[in-house]
Formats: C-alpha cells, structure tokens, sequence
C-alpha cells in the first residue's frame, strides 16, 4: 500500500495536444506512461454518505493495473481557490472484481463511472498528466504549489484556463450546458448521445 500523502493538484484545459507535449519535452519532462486507457468507478452508500463528507472510494483500471483508493479533504484544509487538496490513500488490487463484490457486502454500490485515455509524465518534484475525457481535454499538475506555478508559467498557462473541479464536477456543468441526460462520464453512452442528437462532443 502506498503511504497516505497529500495531492495537491491543478487542472487546465489543453487547446492543442502536440503544444503541451512539445512543451513537455522542452522543459525535460520524461515520459512515464504513453496513451493508456483507463477506466474509474465511484462506490457510495445510498444516501451518499461518502460524498456529503467530500469523501470518495474509487476502484481504478489503468492498462493491465488495477488500484482502489480512498481521498478525503485533508485536515485543517482552507479551501485554497488555486489548489486542489486532498488526502490519499491507494493500493494495488489483484482482482478488482473481488474488491468490487467488497464493497457491495458492505453497502457500497456504484455512483459514477468516467473514462479517460491518460498520458504521464514526471521532471523534479511533480508529475503532469494529459487526460482525454469524452467532453474534452485536460492537464494536470500534481507537485509542490511553487512547482505548479513555475511550470505553468514556463508552459505559458493562464489562470483562466485552470480549474480545480473533479471530473464529476465538470461532468455536470457540461451536463447543464448541453442538457444531455447520460449519467456516466464514458465514450459510450456520450457517443450516443451526440450521435442521437447529431452533435459534436469536440474538446473544448
């Protein structure tokens, strides 16, 4: 099991792929994971105890690995506007179907499925990641916030493109913005949609 650590981390959105990767590699970023496709369920009770405590309990598919993790608002937390904070505790699963089945015997059931094909890359204290969702395609920075900032600003990001909600979060305002009534962030189900409604899910 992985030491419980805080995550601090930023998101912005990505315009251009091919920029950030360039950018990337000037600035000497080594690629630690190329494309890979990953899949995330969200478990809670049925009257969303985890989430009322902006808690959440995620079992993760990433390639052939396979992770289950528990995050939670890390104590004393201030509510930073410019950083996303959280307490995490992860592990490497063998079967992530037996760890599923675990969480129904204890009342936990699937909420929210989201996929992602995701890039790593790491350089000094931090590691950037390029996440392309079915709504669109973001970064992140997970490091140290003097790190986050130097490299945001070597990359030439602007305040006005980060963000730090979760993907739920940004799955419900595109949801608002649209009105589509699909329930999981997936290509599938948003494929369809568009598709139904002739309309482009392009990254924005």
């Amino acid at each position: 099991m992985r030491m419980r650590a805080a995550e601090i981390e930023l998101k912005f959105s990505v315009p251009d792929v091919e920029t950030l990767r360039s950018g990337a590699q000037r600035l000497g970023f080594r690629l630690v994971t190329d494309r890979t496709f990953e899949s995330n369920t969200l478990y809670d009770t049925d009257d969303r105890r985890l989430r009322s405590r902006r808690q959440i309990l995620r079992i993760r598919h990433y390639g052939a690995r396979c992770t289950v993790t528990h995050k939670r608002v890390a104590d004393g937390d201030t509510g930073d506007v410019h950083y996303k904070t959280r307490i995490e505790t992860e592990s490497v699963v063998e079967d992530g179907d037996a760890m599923a089945e675990i969480f129904l015997q204890l009342g936990y059931s699937p909420v929210f499925r989201y996929e992602k094909f995701r890039t790593e890359w790491e350089w000094e204290a931090g590691h950037l990641v390029l996440d392309e969702t079915p709504i669109g395609i973001w970064a992140e920075l997970e490091g140290p916030p003097a790190w986050i900032e130097r490299v945001l600003q070597d990359l030439q990001i602007g305040r006005e493109r980060c963000s730090t909600q979760s993907y739920g979060a940004m799955f419900l305002r595109w949801k608002e913005e649209t009105g589509s009534s699909v329930e999981n962030l997936v290509f599938d189900e948003i494929g369809a949609w568009a598709e139904a409604e002739n309309l482009s899910v392009a990254a924005r």
